[in-house]
């Protein structure tokens, strides 16, 4: 038995030496430029999280002088902070107080929570940039910074066709974060987002920049992601590894509401541009020439002689507008914008809108085979008109029904911009519908297992509900849609 261990034992050593020596002589191995590259967030995220705010806002809705319109039922409770993001407030018994509100007529205004997001510092003295929808249609806007402090915020301006808006609060020596140069990222390059997803403050995700402008907006390209952006994180900014922001964290492409690889910024070029008019007069003025244009492809552009497909096609052009002044004529292609060649038609009115109007404008234009230059002057573009301000086959009434909302039929404009083929808007909540989470805006497709056609059919379901029992509202919210249980108060 001892010289068959000994045997054994002399060749597992052999074994191992011959295994080991290779290794034992090989050099040591050298990391790869990848691995070598991976970013440390940390750095970054330290110095820039404390100029990162959380947004919350809130409206003043008018409960009914018994305090109905309330939800008591803890499952109701979750179901509608599941779906709206908020907490909703409790029913309270008749005869308690509710909050600071004025007592009215029909019962008295509350202060009630509306939707939450993000912002960035730029200034030490209190300026903050978000998005225009994080603000939009709020009575009243609170900042809070990472130490916990809380402001009540005034909205300076917001320009929707952007989707930026500033906010100004008392403050000094905040701590502000650096701009950065969006017209110089790359694509593959590194970027991170913070913010506060579904409420969540201070919230870092990474990602790289998946693409640079994106035309998914009439007047800026957008700058396209993989960063993971959701609910609550519109507004926030968008930073490079050296800590500047380059973009403000504004939507995402989604077929669920959450978030699904792909995220847009804002470029911060733009919005700095747009951010300078809203601290300057509160609004933000743009050029127009009055004409509808569309695609040049590469059949159109082979039949008319022009070497590859590029410009903008003129479509249209408005009675009385400064192009018809100027001579354009449909079926023109438009090639160049003071002296700026025009690659695809979004290129057009971007540069359109950033001429000061009253300013002269030389537009190269080919028409019947050869090309030509005409003066046009530029004129201003209309701001933009609210939604509930849109023409509507029927005017709403302005008393609430039972369910405590108002509603007015949907024009063609607003079934085609919502990707809806029926349903009412909705124009002012009260009631159980403000304590729902319902606001103006939304569009109600469908009550209990009956489609919504108009307001007038609406109204007419409405009243046969039965008081004593929730009735289903299908409502849809952006692009998704949800049942939200209501139950009729016999009106207010």
């Amino acid at each position: 038995m001892t010289p068959l261990k000994t045997t054994l034992a002399s060749a597992l050593l052999a074994a191992s030496v011959f295994v080991a020596a290779p290794v034992a002589l090989a050099a040591p191995p050298v990391a790869s430029p990848a691995v070598a590259a991976l970013p440390d967030f940390a750095d970054i995220v330290e110095r820039t999280g404390p100029g990162v705010v959380n947004i919350r806002t809130t409206e003043r809705v008018r409960q009914n002088a018994q305090g109905q319109g309330g939800v008591d039922d803890p499952e109701m409770q979750e179901f509608f902070r599941r779906f709206f993001g908020i907490p909703i407030p409790r029913q309270q018994q008749p005869g308690t107080p509710r909050g600071n509100g004025k007592q009215g007529g029909q019962g008295q205004q509350e202060e009630v929570p509306r939707g939450v997001g993000s912002g960035f510092i730029i200034s030490a003295d209190g300026f903050i940039m978000t998005n225009a929808h994080v603000v939009e249609g709020a009575s009243e806007v609170y900042v809070t910074l990472t130490d916990k402090r809380e402001f009540k915020a005034k909205i300076v301006g917001s320009d929707t066709r952007t989707d930026v808006a500033v906010l100004k609060i008392d403050g000094s020596n905040l701590p502000r974060l650096n701009m950065g140069d969006s017209d110089k990222i790359r694509v593959g390059e590194w970027v991170l987002a913070i913010g506060s997803p579904f409420g969540l403050e201070n919230t870092v995700t990474a990602g790289i920049v998946s693409a640079k402008a994106r035309d998914t907006g009439d007047y800026l390209p957008l700058i396209q992601t993989d960063v993971a952006v959701n609910p609550g994180n519109s507004g926030g900014p968008l930073i490079n590894l050296k800590g500047e922001v380059i973009g403000i964290n504004s939507q995402i492409y989604s077929r669920s509401g959450g978030f699904m690889g792909i995220s847009f910024a804002v470029p911060i070029d733009e919005a700095l541009r747009v951010a300078d008019q809203l601290k300057a007069s509160g609004r933000v003025t743009r050029g127009r020439i009055g004409v509808q244009i569309g695609e040049v492809t590469k059949d159109v552009a082979e039949s008319l002689g022009l070497a590859r497909a590029q410009g903008a096609l003129v479509q249209r052009v408005e009675a009385g507008g400064p192009a018809e002044k100027a001579g354009l004529e449909a079926g023109d292609i438009i090639l160049k914008y003071n002296g700026a060649a025009i690659e695809r038609p979004s290129d057009l009115p971007r540069m359109v809108g950033s001429t000061k109007p009253g300013a002269k404008a030389t537009v190269s234009i080919w028409r019947k085979g050869s090309a030509r230059d005409v003066s046009v002057t530029v004129v201003e573009l209309e701001a933009d008109k609210p939604k509930q301000a849109e023409e509507k086959k029927a005017k709403p009434d302005n008393a609430p029904n039972s369910l405590g909302l108002v509603v007015s039929d949907l024009s063609d404009a607003q079934r085609k911009e919502l990707k809806v083929d029926n349903g009412v808007l909705v124009e002012a909540v009260n009631g159980a519908a403000a304590a729902a989470g319902i606001r103006p805006g939304d569009v109600i497709q469908r009550l209990n297992e009956v489609d919504v056609k108009d307001a007038k059919q609406f109204a007419q379901l409405v009243s046969k509900l039965d008081a004593k029992k929730r009735a289903a509202v299908l409502v849809r919210r952006g692009d998704s849609s949800q049942f939200v249980p209501l139950r009729p108060n016999g009106g207010n």
